[in-house]
This record gives C-alpha cells, structure tokens and sequence, in this order.
C-alpha cells in the first residue's frame, strides 16, 4: 500500500493509524504528514530526537541543532544527515546559517529553552521552503500554576526553563513572516490521552509524577502548525 508517496507495510499504517486517533497534531502526527524524502529541521533535537525520527520516517533528511548532546543514549552523529552544536547565545544564527532548504521545521519543547525566542521563532521561518510546513509545541502559559511533578508539569519544575513563550506574540512573529496558521491549541488536549491522564491521575498525583496522558489532561502543552505560502 502507498501512502504519500512512501510503501508502509501493515504494521507501520497501524501505528499512523493509531497516532493520529490519540494524539492527532502531537509532534509524530506531523512528521507523518511530510512529503517523501523531506528534508526537516529539528530544533533543540535532544532525548534521543535523531533516533526517534529517523526509526520513524527513515526516507527523511534529517538535519539536528542543538547546544549540546542533551541526554542522547547513542552518538546522534551516527543517525542524524547533519548534526550541529552551537552556543546557546548563537542559536538563532546557527538556524540562518543551515540556509532555506527545509520542508519541515520541529521545534518541541525547546523554545522555552531559548534566549532569543523572537529571533528564533522568526529564522525557522525563515529557513523553509514555499511550501514548507512548522511544528511547535512548548509549555502553556497556564503551567504555571500547575502541580510540581517529577516529569514537569509546573513549568518551574525544570530549572532550564527560562521564560514561558507567549503564545499570541508566536502568532505575530508568524503573520510577520508571512506563515498561514494551520492549526493552534493553547492548551493542547486530545481527547483520547486525556481521558488516560484522568484514569490515572490518582496515582500521577499520589507520587508527584507525570505519566502517560498527564500532560493532555491539564494542557500543558501549546502547540501550533503552521505553512509557508506558496
């Protein structure tokens, strides 16, 4: 069977299937949808990112920045295309200098990380193609009132955090650089793993721990998809 110009066998179309009914504009979801052999950018590509995409889109151009080697289990150097470190204070033009070439841009849970988020919000725009498709997620504004937990849920829970990125002042970045919002949450709730982060909040809160379907419960997440016209 061919989807999107790429042959998937039974169990690869069962997992699409599944991802997109639990957690339909979740990170994977997105890089589901890029064309065939995409060329993408994941920004701030720790936690074993490299590895996660390329097991799950292996035609991928996988292209990785980051400050560091944040909590990779293997060289991200022996699956990433490309691989880039750069200084925190250089991030944003780290980003410019990879040029215009991406079809897709991914940015999770990393622009609470940044210094420069204006700056850095805008050159990921900047660096994709007409055409081309973004991905954000960081946390909510609401997290700040959230419970402590191991995992965070309180975005102080994380001491690298440095400001909560404002969601309506991302959405001007992207009108200024010309981007069509395709999707925006908030506080991104799918239905499906909120509904497992309620069965088990008793015990997620009883011992201060994020488990599966914590974060879609409160809506920790804000996450966004967005188009670079034609």
């Amino acid at each position: 069977m061919r989807v999107t110009g790429m042959v998937w066998n039974q169990s690869s179309m069962g997992r699409a299937i599944r991802r997109a009914l639990i957690n339909p504009r979740g990170r994977n979801s997105f890089i589901e949808l890029l064309p065939p052999a995409a060329r993408v950018l994941d920004v701030g590509c720790g936690h074993d990112s490299p590895r996660a995409f390329k097991e799950l889109r292996p035609d991928l151009h996988y292209v990785g920045i980051d400050v560091g080697d944040c909590r990779q289990p293997v060289d991200p150097r022996s699956v990433a295309d490309e691989f880039v470190v750069v200084e925190p204070e250089d991030f944003r033009a780290g980003i410019e200098r990879l040029g215009q070439r991406f079809d897709g841009v991914v940015s999770a849970h990393n622009l609470e990380h940044c210094y420069d988020q204006d700056g850095v919000v805008s050159t990921m725009c900047r660096v994709l193609v007409p055409g081309g498709k973004l991905f954000l997620a960081f946390p909510s504004a609401a997290s700040l009132g959230f419970p402590s937990r191991a995992g965070c849920l309180n975005f102080r829970d994380d001491p690298t955090h440095n400001v909560v990125p404002d969601l309506a002042r991302v959405q001007e970045l992207l009108a200024e650089e010309g981007m069509q919002v395709d999707f925006v949450a908030s506080q991104y709730r799918p239905p499906l793993k909120a509904a497992l982060g309620l069965a088990i909040e008793p015990l997620s809160a009883r011992r201060k721990k994020v488990m599966p379907g914590t974060w879609a419960l409160y809506g920790f997440e804000s996450v966004l998809w967005a188009t670079k016209p034609v």
